[in-house]
């Protein structure tokens, strides 16, 4: 199994998990390009490439991939360049190229953009909480204070690392159309979206619902973008059950 994380955190979001889930499963957890202990330079890259280097490199025949947000994207990306390899897909709040975000998400990023160039981290990192971390729905004294601290300290070393090659490093798809190319993905995928998430995020997972051939979906309850650190005891009853039914 391997867990990416979201472009909100590295694999520290993980930690849950990696006391539950490595009980039953060899599990891989790594951070991107760009997060975490992972550097980045100038230049283009592409997550999707760097997780099929890395499998290649610990000898992984047959992997099944859990992926958050942007890791969900990433998912996506790798299970129609190396389908051979994939078991099974949990796609948590995914994301996906082309949606047309609302004006709410869209408000948030600005926020955020316009925050970061005068090097006001702290405030970056609040719109960030606000947005995924508590939805659209909730106040920040809703949310567990441990997770909110856990996450910031997650987004802050990402902008961190991403600063300094803001306008020289750039990810490229190493998977064209993918928003047209959903029907070619058969491998068994469990789409998860907490209740508490932006409206965007419901919407694609609808769309993934749809158009996903062997695709099922579920919710969590009192849970914003990140399900797998704010319930995680309903996060695994939901993912570790589904995993060896698709292998």
């Amino acid at each position: 199994m391997v867990l990416i994380h979201a472009g909100i955190c590295d694999s520290r979001m993980w930690d849950p998990q990696w006391e539950t889930f490595t009980q039953s499963h060899r599990v891989l957890r790594y951070d991107l390009r760009g997060f975490g202990r992972s550097p980045i330079g100038p230049g283009h890259f592409s997550h999707a490439r760097d997780l099929i280097e890395l499998l290649e490199q610990e000898d992984v025949q047959k992997v099944s991939i859990v992926g958050v947000s942007m890791g969900g994207r990433v998912a996506l990306e790798v299970a129609l360049a190396r389908p051979e390899l994939i078991q099974a897909i949990v796609l948590v709040g995914a994301g996906f190229p082309g949606h047309d975000g609302s004006a709410e998400m869209s408000a948030a990023g600005e926020a955020e953009m316009a925050a970061l160039p005068r090097g006001d981290l702290d405030g970056a990192v609040e719109v960030s909480l606000r947005t995924w971390a508590d939805g659209p729905r909730r106040e920040p004294g809703d949310v567990d204070p441990e997770v909110r601290a856990r996450v910031a300290e997650m987004q802050r070393r990402a902008y961190e690392l991403q600063l300094p090659v803001w306008e020289t490093a750039e990810e490229e798809p190493l998977v064209g159309n993918l928003s047209e190319r959903l029907s070619e993905i058969s491998a068994p995928t469990l789409v998860l979206v907490g209740e508490e998430d932006l409206p965007d995020m419901h919407e694609i997972a609808g769309r993934f619902e749809r158009e996903l051939p062997n695709a099922r979906r579920a919710s969590i309850a009192d849970a914003a973008h990140l399900p797998s650190m704010a319930r995680p005891r309903e996060f695994d009853q939901l993912v570790l059950p589904f995993l060896p039914s698709a292998q």
